[in-house]
């Protein structure tokens, strides 16, 4: 469980804050997960560790924004959402959210 949140943090210290270059960014767990901030070979390892590290804080509903572009990310994501065992279904999300730029997922409840 630590070892995943560690994983996430590790990706997240790859952006450093502007006033203190050594000091990491947290990124929250908070349902929202913006793959703009993070490298492309990171995406296959971040986001099962980003939807355990969901549903150990009890968030069943995820938004995962990976941008249009080439739909290049779009198909990472959707591979990876499709083959994972905690995922009840995903799809791109309505009206102004983002469209097809973003990705609605359902989570099984957390197991007790």
């Amino acid at each position: 469980m630590r070892e995943r949140y560690s994983r996430i943090l590790s990706f997240c210290s790859l952006f450093m804050d502007d006033e203190f270059n050594d000091q990491p960014v947290e990124y929250p767990i908070d349902g929202t997960l913006d793959l703009h901030t993070f490298s492309p070979k990171d995406v296959k390892q971040l986001v099962p560790d980003y939807i355990s590290a969901c549903l150990e804080r009890g968030v069943t509903q995820l938004r995962i924004v990976h941008g249009k572009g080439t739909g290049a990310l779009r198909k990472v994501v959707h591979s990876i959402l499709e083959k994972h065992p905690d995922v009840i279904s995903y799809r791109h999300e309505s009206g102004s959210g983002g469209s097809w730029g973003a990705t609605v997922v359902d989570l099984q409840s957390p197991r007790e």
